[in-house]
């Protein structure tokens, strides 16, 4: 790098990003759907334009690799989550990974876009947006995904059981209020993000009492059991700030007290989710 070139703004692209697509949005920028068939890559195809407008390198990751799109110059990562409406809205489905705010020395951000279920076309715009900091959805960095089997199951003994977990986790629409229709940022308390944004609300997540360490499968009874333990920081508070960029509606973002069952209720239907 020479000495009259900037180097980059490694705390704020997030940020960057997050104003460009709020603007597309003001300017009517529409997701164009390739085929009718086009059900995971319109709303990713439509941010991806938006980190191109920013002027950074970034990659791609393949179809299943995490996360969806990587900073060059930065250590910045974003996962994509397009929300068809009305529709499910209060989980997603998590493939690849569990959520976190730390990926392999990369900081991961979550995107939700809301878009219509059934547009009258191809081209059709994004309803809303949430950008959270992926410890909003979980702050443990130390879990490593990894899908495992068993061998010896059934009459002759040589069929393999795969264990392939799949994360359904809540998305910001279920945990906060004030978002729907509206485009915010949700970044850790300790983040001070740069002028052009306003403070809309804060917000805090406690961990829970106990901790999932393990689970057995009844192959007979068919029942799932977890194991778990007690969590030696439960209740300890992790506390964000949500943002939106200035001209925008001031509506006051917070939390909604939210259980586990509440979730599984609320996503007893099916949707399309994961973009």
């Amino acid at each position: 790098m020479s000495k009259t070139e900037k180097p980059p703004d490694r705390d704020m692209t997030v940020v960057r990003v997050f104003a460009r697509c709020v603007k597309a949005i003001r300017n009517g920028m529409l997701i164009q759907r390739v085929s009718r068939t086009d059900k995971e890559y319109h709303f990713q195809d439509w941010f991806k334009s938006r980190l191109e407008e920013i002027g950074e390198n970034f990659e791609i990751g393949g179809r299943n690799s995490y996360p969806d799109f990587r900073m060059v110059a930065t250590t910045d990562g974003f996962e994509l989550k397009g929300l068809a409406y009305p529709g499910r809205e209060a989980s997603f489905d998590s493939n690849s990974q569990v959520p976190t705010g730390l990926h392999n020395g990369r900081t991961i951000y979550y995107v939700f876009g809301r878009y219509p279920k059934k547009p009258d076309g191809d081209t059709y715009p994004v309803l809303d947006l949430v950008v959270c900091h992926g410890d909003f959805l979980n702050a443990d960095h130390e879990y490593v995904h990894e899908n495992k089997s068993v061998k010896g199951f059934g009459s002759y003994g040589d069929i393999l059981i795969r264990d392939r977990k799949m994360y359904v986790v809540p998305t910001p629409f279920r945990l906060v209020k004030g978002v729907a229709h509206k485009q915010t940022l949700i970044l850790p308390a300790n983040v001070s993000p740069r002028k052009g944004l306003v403070r809309v609300g804060d917000l805090c997540r406690r961990e829970a009492k106990k901790l999932i360490v393990g689970y057995s499968f009844d192959l007979l009874a068919n029942d799932l059991l977890p194991k778990k333990v007690p969590n030696p920081e439960a209740g300890k508070e992790h506390r964000f700030v949500a943002w939106r960029v200035a001209g925008s509606p001031n509506d006051v973002v917070s939390m909604r007290s939210v259980s586990q069952e509440d979730t599984e209720a609320a996503d007893s239907g099916d949707g399309d989710m994961n973009a």
